[in-house]
């Protein structure tokens, strides 16, 4: 048994929230996003899952610490937890974990296993890639389903990647098989200042995820740290004329490109609502 559950109660009508480290999370903009909304929210630990068969312990060794004197082995973690909101309609499953090397078959059958167990009505997975995008523009968030109906009622796009993949893409198909809903929310994050942290990528996670769901996120608490992070990267590029240039020229394809975004509007969390709620095996005519 790889799932270890923890005593919880019954939860109200749940997101499930993901995101891992690794090749989908530059600058940990998208667990950065997921670490904030658990600890903002002071979310309450339910389960955990077994790292002992999912990881190479040689390429990412366990941490020794001392806490207190005592000697403690910190293993890789793919914990979640739980954010209650009732006066907002949803709880949050919340994983922020890490990508492991072996077994993703097995893996996302145990992810599979917490959507059930918790009763999670939509999955959505939170990523972060290197692009060609300037730091001086709003962070450019986009947003796909491989469910026709829900790309479709949701102005998402549809993948249309072919090539490797990750752990995102496999559990994207196995949800899709269980006929669990899922929606992905991805922010370009500069190629040339991709290092950790960035804020601002962040902050757009989280904005656009309250944006489709309608669920607070508290985004506005990051903003000042947005705001540092784009003044330092500002101070390094204009002490370099050939890489401000560059930025110049990324700027102009930004602007054309803004109007692609994720559809905006009062009535798109409406809409989420709405197809939730159709697709709720107990309401009537569902």
């Amino acid at each position: 048994m790889t799932v270890v559950w923890r005593d919880f109660s019954s939860l109200t009508r749940p997101f499930l929230i993901l995101a891992f480290e690794g090749w989908f999370d530059v600058a940990e903009a998208a667990t950065g996003a997921v670490r904030w909304l658990a600890n903002h929210y002071d979310a309450d630990d339910i389960a955990g899952i077994d790292p002992e068969p999912y990881f190479d312990f040689t390429a990412r060794r366990p941490v020794v610490k001392l806490v207190d004197g005592e000697r403690i082995i910190e293993w890789p973690a793919n914990d979640c937890s739980v954010a209650r909101l009732p006066q907002h309609g949803h709880d949050l499953v919340l994983l922020s974990g890490i990508e492991p090397h072996l077994r993703w078959n097995s893996f996302t059958t145990d992810l599979i296993e917490v959507a059930r167990t918790t009763g999670a009505e939509m999955v959505i997975t939170l990523g972060a890639m290197a692009d060609a995008v300037p730091h001086t523009r709003p962070s450019m968030v986009k947003g796909s389903s491989t469910s026709v109906e829900l790309a479709s009622r949701l102005g998402l796009d549809r993948p249309s990647y072919q090539g490797p993949t990750g752990l995102i893409g496999v559990l994207h198909d196995r949800l899709d098989r269980e006929q669990i809903p899922v929606i992905s929310l991805r922010v370009a994050v500069p190629h040339y200042v991709a290092t950790s942290p960035n804020p601002k990528a962040t902050l757009a996670v989280l904005r656009h995820l309250e944006h489709v769901t309608g669920v607070p996120t508290e985004h506005a608490g990051l903003v000042e740290a947005a705001v540092a992070w784009e003044q330092k990267v500002n101070s390094a590029v204009t002490a370099d004329d050939e890489v401000s240039r560059y930025v110049s020229r990324l700027e102009e394809q930004a602007d054309r490109r803004l109007a692609e975004q994720l559809p905006s509007g009062d009535d798109l969390a409406a809409e989420f609502e709405k197809f939730l709620r159709e697709h709720r095996p107990d309401e009537p005519g569902a």
